[in-house]
């Protein structure tokens, strides 16, 4: 599948539109290893306006990672929008609200693949986390193992440290 905006032959308010998959293969040519699975539509829009083409992404869908906490399976939604607006080489390549591409000028097309790539990634929470109690529960009672045990904090190598500052 190509995720292409033509560049050449736009006539002024022309307005395409198109539609995208991401699914686990395309995650996996970024040699992404945390996303283990997607499932995720991307509806566009482009419109020529003046020197520039822009183009609204509504990216939605989902996909699966390992829980930081359990390292169980995790299914994250993803729900985001990305406002672009590719600009001839030479204009000036800020934008309030949008993000500008400005492509190399002998470039035919854009690829919006990394763009797509970004914005699922940076879609996704720092911390990937079951809800409080659907974390495996083995794994939960593994960790939780020593937690408060008097004893394993006198054995500790740093328990001769413990009244350094008591005076």
């Amino acid at each position: 599948m190509d995720y292409l905006i033509a560049l050449n032959g736009w006539a002024a308010s022309r307005r395409a539109e198109f539609r995208w998959k991401a699914d686990t293969e395309f995650f996996q040519q970024f040699d992404n290893q945390d996303i283990l699975s997607a499932d995720i539509g991307i509806d566009g829009v482009a419109v020529k306006t003046g020197h520039s083409i822009d183009v609204d992404l509504d990216v939605r869908g989902r996909v699966k990672v390992r829980c930081d906490r359990c390292l169980g399976d995790l299914v994250l939604p993803v729900e985001t929008k990305a406002l672009l607006s590719i600009r001839t080489e030479g204009e000036d390549a800020t934008d309030g609200e949008r993000d500008v591409i400005v492509p190399d000028g002998s470039a035919a097309e854009v690829d919006l693949r990394q763009v797509i790539y970004d914005y699922v990634c940076l879609s996704l929470p720092l911390q990937k986390v079951h809800p409080e109690g659907e974390c495996d529960p083995d794994t939960v009672k593994f960790l939780s193992q020593g937690v408060g045990d008097e004893e394993a904090a006198q054995n500790s190598p740093f328990a001769a440290l413990k009244g350094l500052f008591n005076g």
